[in-house]
């Protein structure tokens, strides 16, 4: 019934026309349309058929519009019908194991996707006092994580890294491993041939089963790759009002900046810090709070954060870093060594963690944080022979256990470990001298 009255809801609303005026790059201008922000509008090519447009801004009498797809064959003087309502999807059950486009329609060449439920993408934030506490971890399998930086069931969590380091490696080390009931993955700007490489080799068959991936080329116009992630949340919505505990990844969220500075410049907003707009600070703490542990489910955010040449003073990763619940640092220099996952375990955090784990598992992490630390402050001493045994007790003892500790860092991609698991071992090397060989 609820399906039903949203059709009849969409089909009496009233139609607007109005005409295109001008056609610049990806901008279409029209007038005589009352539309507001956000409301989608039908475009009328010449050859008969017809491309949605989203109202993006106004300039004098002019509505600004930016077409879900290509401008090819938009010509001044063409019809614009104003909808009445704003961009949705139609969400059910029927989308796990599928993959989708930035605007949620198949692009797997498989038949279209069940009817479900009508969901606007663009909906409001759980209240504050309608979220529950965050106190259960959510197992991801990967020892660095679940052991030094534990993630918990409604966390959002930035993996933030420069280009090749391995952050989609980890992505799919966790999406495989993970104990979530669902994984939403969505990737934004990514290169095409990626995405099957991601699909195939990063998630594999039996992880495909309870996941749903939306992904938006680098060829996408910039409103479907802007589009992307806020589709992928309100799937993930879904899922979490049934009760289950979903994983939303999303890779990355630098490129959803791109498409909003990209949008937002073709509306007209001044560029504020290396050319974003202030939209882009104001729509990024939305859709993280669409994340989060309601009293049904929970929604897990795990973003990815491309820092540029390394740098984490990006005004993206900065911005990310003050909104987000922790983030995990991949550092090159470990990357180049063959060390993987390529976390750097001080450089690292999760605010939530003293909350998820014991006592015990709190302390064995910080004494081995401890001995990272003396590791790296003497190891060039060391490495030059300036280093004797006996001056510093404290580096005596990480030189002794570093082997357990790098073969705890350390891990096969396809080798996930239970989460109990890589507490007792954490205990081991942190109590014990010899381990792990």
């Amino acid at each position: 019934m609820n399906r039903c009255r949203d059709v009849i809801r969409r089909a009496s609303s009233p139609f607007y026309r109005g005409r295109v005026d001008v056609v610049s790059g990806v901008l279409v201008e029209a007038v005589g349309i009352p539309a507001s922000m956000g409301e989608l509008c039908r475009i009328e090519r010449a050859n008969g058929e017809s491309i949605e447009a989203e109202v993006i801004g106004f300039r004098g009498d002019r509505t600004l519009l930016m077409p879900h797809g290509n401008v090819v064959g938009l010509a001044p003087g063409q019809a614009v019908f104003a909808l009445g309502r704003s961009f949705g999807i139609e969400v059910s059950n029927g989308m796990l194991g599928r993959v989708l486009d930035g605007f949620g329609e198949p692009l797997d060449g498989r038949p279209p996707v069940p009817a479900g439920l009508h969901r606007d993408i663009r909906q409001a934030a759980p209240l504050p006092l309608a979220r529950a506490s965050i106190n259960q971890p959510l197992s991801t399998g990967v020892r660095v994580i679940d052991g030094f930086n534990t993630l918990g069931r409604g966390q959002r969590l930035g993996i933030f890294a420069g280009a090749g380091v391995g952050k989609s490696t980890l992505l799919g080390q966790v999406t495989r491993g993970t104990e979530a009931d669902v994984v939403v993955a969505c990737l934004v700007g990514e290169r095409g041939r990626e995405v099957r490489d991601f699909l195939e080799e990063t998630i594999g068959d039996e992880a495909l089963k309870r996941t749903v991936l939306v992904a938006a080329t680098s060829d996408r116009s910039p409103l479907e790759r802007l589009t992307a992630p806020w589709v992928a949340v309100t799937i993930a919505e879904h899922f979490r009002d049934q009760g289950k505990n979903v994983l939303l990844v999303v890779d990355s969220i630098t490129r959803f900046a791109h498409a909003a500075r990209e949008v937002g410049l073709a509306a007209g907003e001044p560029p504020t810090v290396r050319g974003y707009p202030p939209s882009f600070f104001a729509l990024v703490p939305q859709l993280l709070e669409r994340m989060g542990r309601t009293l049904d489910g929970s929604i897990t955010g795990l973003l990815t954060v491309l820092t540029d040449g390394d740098d984490d003073d990006d005004p993206v990763a900065d911005a990310l870093r003050g909104l987000l619940d922790g983030h995990i640092h991949l550092s090159r220099d470990l990357a180049q060594t063959g060390h993987f996952p390529a976390v750097d375990v001080l450089s690292s955090l999760s605010r939530l963690m003293p909350k998820l784990v014991t006592p015990e598992h709190q302390l064995h992490a910080r004494r081995l944080r401890e001995l990272l630390g003396a590791y790296r402050e003497g190891r060039d001493l060391v490495d030059v022979g300036a280093y004797q045994r006996g001056m510093n007790p404290l580096l005596d003892e990480a030189l002794e256990r570093m082997p357990a500790i790098d073969a705890l860092l350390r891990q096969d991609v396809n080798d996930p470990t239970p989460f109990e698991e890589t507490v007792e071992v954490l205990g081991l090397v942190a109590g014990a001298r010899e381990v792990m060989s």
